[in-house]
């Protein structure tokens, strides 16, 4: 199962703790929840990247 939360950037810190807006879940490539605002902790952060979106 590929669980896979996208979003926002608003705040990064030294620590790797990232804040971010808009975020939406989604299990297998199908969308499961809209969160909104979302906190993760940087230890559980393996990696973040950027994506292209289509205007």
């Amino acid at each position: 199962m590929c669980v896979l939360p996208l979003g926002v950037l608003a705040c990064l810190d030294g620590y790797m703790n990232i804040a971010v807006e808009q975020t939406e879940e989604y299990v297998n490539g199908q969308l499961k929840n809209k969160y909104g605002d979302a906190f993760l902790r940087g230890n559980n952060v393996l990696y973040i990247s950027t994506q292209k979106r289509k205007l």
